[in-house]
């Protein structure tokens, strides 16, 4: 289980989680929507550890994140998560099969001889065979999707954290990767969260979707009650619509941007 409250974060003279409260149940798909800027995945990035946040808590199996302090701590913390990266960040200098195990190096205590094989076995979950000596160079953007998840399943993790799995995409792709989601949730037994714009996908893949708007979540619900709600805010953006309440707060949330040069990530 995963659960946050009164989670903040605020980047340089910008709020951008403002008192998050949010909980994810032990076996579930939540997708988490909203505009760009909202926070999606800066509240992501606090779940796995690479951004603290200013205040509030984030518990995962009773672990507060907020509290641990030394990096050994959070290494070990964060061999219970696999995360697929918004564009892939596979390492173009490596091999398919490299990229893959990659992290196996720093998250497990499993023999290096190993390394090849598992990535053969991951590959095969996520639907690709006889690509392990291809560089990513050489691999189209679904391809290169699938190795990503394939490498963020490799360590077999608890939780498997997905920003924005169908960008950049053709819709039959994207297809093909919502299905490799709901495939790996049930062959694994993993907890997920995806954040995501796709409103087809969220549909899809989840068993809650959770809407964040001005840095809050503004509700938490089955797929079917977010299609059918009355809020206007969430109505706006599962509809796509340009005209609508949101559309007079877009001057004050500008997409979120990296923190300034030497400070990290801050999407």
């Amino acid at each position: 289980m995963i659960e946050a409250l009164g989670v903040r974060k605020t980047y340089p003279g910008r709020p951008v989680l403002r008192g998050v409260d949010l909980m994810v149940q032990e076996g579930e798909t939540l997708a988490i929507i909203g505009g760009s800027g909202c926070g999606k995945s800066t509240f992501l990035k606090c779940v796995i550890g690479l951004v603290r946040p200013d205040s509030g808590s984030i518990k995962v199996d009773g672990t507060d994140i907020t509290r641990l302090t030394r990096e050994s701590e959070i290494a070990m913390y964060r061999r219970r998560f696999g995360y697929l990266f918004q564009e892939a960040a596979l390492f173009d200098s490596l091999s398919v099969w490299e990229n893959v195990t990659f992290g196996l190096r720093y998250l497990t205590n499993i023999p290096a001889h190993r390394y090849r094989a598992i990535a053969r076995d991951k590959l095969a979950l996520v639907g690709l065979k006889d690509v392990e000596d291809l560089r990513p160079s050489e691999l189209s953007g679904g391809m290169k999707k699938r190795v990503a998840l394939a490498r963020a399943i490799a360590a077999e993790p608890s939780y498997i954290l997905y920003d924005e799995p169908t960008t950049g995409l053709d819709p039959i792709m994207s297809d093909v990767i919502n299905d490799l989601i709901l495939d790996l949730q049930k062959a694994l037994g993993t907890t997920a969260i995806v954040v995501t714009h796709d409103m087809k996908s969220a549909y899809k893949v989840a068993s809650r979707i959770a809407m964040i708007h001005e840095g809050r979540v503004l509700a938490a619900a089955h797929p079917e009650i977010i299609k059918i709600t009355n809020d206007p805010y969430i109505r706006q953006f599962v509809d796509g619509l340009s005209q609508g309440p949101i559309k007079m707060k877009l001057k004050e949330f500008e997409p979120e941007t990296a923190e300034p040069a030497g400070k990290g990530g801050g999407r």
